[in-house]
C-alpha cells in the first residue's frame, strides 16, 4: 500500500472529528445530502477538513493582513500527504478518483481560507500537465515530488496582452540544439515565486500562433528565469500572484511536454479538469460564508429578539443554502464525469460548473456581509474577507463571460451538427 494511500486512510478514524458539513465545528450536526462518496474520498475529505479547522482557520486572517505565502501550513499538508490525492498511484501518489479528491479537499480548505487554499489547487494546476501530456520520463522526474509536497506547481499562460484571448501570447521557446531558448513574461501566476515546478505555454513556432504554442516544464533555479512584483491584491491574499520573466532562459529539450505545436491543446484539455477545482473553491468560500452568517443570526439581537427569527432573513438564508448545494451537485458531477475517463471532453460541463459556482459565491458573500449589516463591513469580523476571497473565482481561469460564451458556442455548434445529422 503507497505511503499516502496509509496516511489517509489511518487519518480517518482516531483524529478527524465529523461535522458533516459546516466549516465550524460548534454548529452541531446537519443532516446533509448523500452524495455517495466512497470511504476514500471521505477519507480525504476529512483529513482536509482537520487541515482547514486546526492549520488554516486559526491562521487566515494573519496571512490576510501580511501577505505571506503560508509555508507553515503546506508543510502540514505535505506532512500528511495531501499532495498525494493529486497523483497517480505508481509515481507516489494516491491514485483513484483525482478530480474529485481535488475538488474535495479544496472545497474544505476553501471554507477557512480561499487564498490558502490555492497552494494545494494551484499545484493541482501546475501539475496537470504533466499528467495530461508528459511521457513516462517526465512523468516519473516531477511527480513524486508533488506527491509528497516537496516541490509545489504552478502554471504559466497568461500575459499583460493574453488574458481572455489565451492564443494571444507572445512568449517564445526557440530551438537551439538540445535546449528551447525561452524569452517573454507571464502575468499573474498563482504560486509564482514559491513554487519549484512551472509548466509554461510558449511558441515554438511563433508563425504558426496558437497552433504553434507548446508546453515545457521549466524549474525554478534555471539560469534566465526570475519572479517580478508580488501582486497587492483585493483577496486571496495568502496566495502568492507574481511575473514570471524569461531572458535567454534555456530549458533542456527533454522537458518538451508532448509534441511541439500542441501547447494549446494540453492548456485547452488542463482547463478542462481544473475548473471543476476553481469551482469548489468558490463552493468552499460560500460555505464558509454562509456558515457564519448562520451562527451570526442566531446571535445578533435586534428588537429585543435574534435576527434569525425575521422572516426576511430567514429567506435570505434559504435562497444561500440553495445556491451553494446547486453548485455542489454539478461540481460533483462534473467531477466524476472527468474520473470516469469519458472520451467526450467534458469542456461545457467543466464551463459550467466554475461559471455558476463563481457567481453563487459572489452572491452568497455578498448577502452575509449585508446579514453581518455593519459588523460585516469592518474587519473585526471575517465575513468581509470572504466576500473579496469570492470575487477572484468569477475571473481567473477563464472569466465567467467567457465560460457562458463556450458554452453558448457548444450548444449552438450541437444543436447546428444535430440538425445535419437529421437530414
Amino acid at each position: 500500500m503507497p505511503r499516502a494511500q496509509r496516511r489517509i486512510g489511518e487519518a480517518e478514524p482516531g483524529s478527524v472529528r465529523t461535522n458533516r458539513h459546516g466549516s465550524h465545528r460548534d454548529q452541531g450536526e446537519r443532516e446533509v445530502l448523500d452524495y455517495g462518496l466512497t470511504e476514500e474520498q471521505q477519507a480525504i475529505r476529512e483529513l482536509a477538513r482537520t487541515i482547514a479547522d486546526e492549520q488554516v482557520r486559526p491562521r487566515a486572517a494573519e496571512y490576510d493582513v501580511t501577505g505571506e505565502f503560508p509555508w507553515p501550513v503546506v508543510k502540514k499538508m505535505a506532512e500528511v500527504d495531501l499532495f498525494a490525492t493529486l497523483v497517480p498511484e505508481e509515481y507516489g501518489g494516491l491514485g483513484g478518483t483525482m478530480t474529485m479528491n481535488m475538488v474535495l479537499a479544496t472545497e474544505e480548505i476553501s471554507k477557512a481560507c480561499g487564498g490558502i487554499a490555492l497552494a494545494y489547487a494551484g499545484t493541482a494546476l501546475g501539475a496537470l500537465p504533466i499528467l495530461i501530456a508528459g511521457n513516462e520520463e517526465q512523468k516519473e522526474r516531477f511527480l513524486p515530488q508533488v506527491a509528497t509536497g516537496e516541490r509545489l506547481c504552478a502554471f504559466a499562460i497568461t500575459e499583460p496582452e493574453a488574458g481572455s484571448d489565451a492564443g494571444g501570447i507572445r512568449t517564445t521557446a526557440l530551438r537551439d540544439g538540445d535546449h528551447y531558448v525561452l524569452n517573454g513574461t507571464k502575468q499573474w501566476i498563482t504560486n509564482g515565486g514559491d513554487a519549484e515546478i512551472y509548466t509554461v505555454v510558449a511558441l515554438t513556432n511563433p508563425q504558426k500562433g496558437p497552433r504553434g504554442a507548446s508546453v515545457l516544464v521549466v524549474e525554478k533555479d534555471t539560469p534566465g528565469f526570475s519572479f517580478g512584483k508580488k501582486e497587492d491584491k483585493m483577496g486571496i491574499r495568502a496566495s502568492s500572484t507574481r511575473e514570471l520573466i524569461f531572458e535567454d532562459c534555456r530549458v533542456p529539450v527533454e522537458n518538451l511536454l508532448g509534441r511541439e505545436g500542441t501547447g494549446f491543446i494540453t492548456a485547452m484539455k488542463t482547463f478542462d479538469a481544473s475548473r471543476p477545482g476553481v469551482g469548489a473553491q468558490a463552493l468552499g468560500i460560500a460555505q464558509g460564508a454562509l456558515d457564519l452568517a448562520v451562527g451570526y443570526s442566531l446571535e445578533r439581537r435586534q428588537f429585543g429578539h435574534p435576527i434569525s427569527s425575521f422572516q426576511g432573513v430567514r429567506f435570505m438564508l434559504a435562497d444561500m443554502a440553495m445556491k451553494v448545494e446547486a453548485a455542489r451537485a454539478l461540481i460533483y458531477a462534473v467531477s466524476r464525469h472527468i474520473d470516469s475517463g469519458a472520451r467526450a471532453r467534458p469542456t461545457m460541463y467543466s464551463a459550467m460548473s466554475k461559471c455558476f459556482a463563481g457567481d453563487m459565491a459572489m452572491e452568497v458573500t455578498t448577502d452575509a456581509v449585508q446579514i453581518f449589516g455593519g459588523y460585516g463591513y469592518m474587519r473585526d469580523y471575517p465575513v468581509e474577507k470572504y466576500m473579496r476571497d469570492a470575487k477572484i473565482t468569477q475571473i481567473y481561469e477563464g472569466t465567467n463571460q467567457i465560460q457562458r460564451d463556450e458554452i453558448g458556442k457548444i450548444l449552438i455548434g450541437e444543436h447546428v451538427s444535430g440538425q445535419r445529422r437529421g437530414r
